[in-house]
């Protein structure tokens, strides 16, 4: 065979979504994982217009590209609409995420199947290390909007970011 399905010529590319709002050491542990498995891995932050978030989209971007920097093989893009079209577009056949408990698997089941349904794209999923399992970028920022310490949740550029956007910093 010869062209671009060689053997050793294909590039195997996952995409791991989110809105990472802010992206927490629990996201990070699931993209350096996928990274490792994966020749690319894009980080797909989720554009919601009728959602306000705690930081803006291309300061959650920068955060990101900021924390995987060390990670060749990983790049970080916002999208609007659906994963699958993303996919597509990027000639994507995967999606990594991240299983905390049980409950996250009825409702990631379901995307799952509807995305294969859609475009043939499979869901992988990771389970999440048990330091993380508890972990969300929502609780992160209850916790740090009433003063809590998070900087064992985030990476340092984060709490940082968090610190200032909260007005500690």
């Amino acid at each position: 065979m010869t062209g671009p399905e060689s053997e050793g010529s294909l590039v195997r590319r996952a995409v791991c979504p989110g809105s990472f709002d802010p992206i927490t050491n629990g996201h990070l542990d699931i993209i350096a994982r996928a990274s490792r498995l994966y020749d690319e891995v894009y980080v797909a932050v989720m554009i919601n217009k009728s959602k306000k978030g705690l930081f803006e989209i291309d300061e959650r971007l920068d955060l990101i590209r900021t924390v995987v920097a060390d990670y060749g093989n990983v790049r970080v893009e916002a999208f609007h609409g659906l994963l699958v079209d993303f996919c597509k577009q990027r000639d994507i056949p995967a999606i990594v995420k991240g299983l905390r408990a049980v409950s996250d698997f009825d409702y990631e089941l379901q995307m799952a199947q509807m995305n294969n349904g859609l475009s043939g794209v499979e869901t992988l999923f990771v389970p999440t290390n048990p330091t993380y399992s508890f972990l969300s970028s929502s609780l992160v920022k209850e916790v740090a909007q009433w003063g809590g310490d998070v900087a064992h949740l985030v990476p340092p550029a984060v709490l940082e970011a968090l610190n200032k956007r909260l007005g500690r910093g």
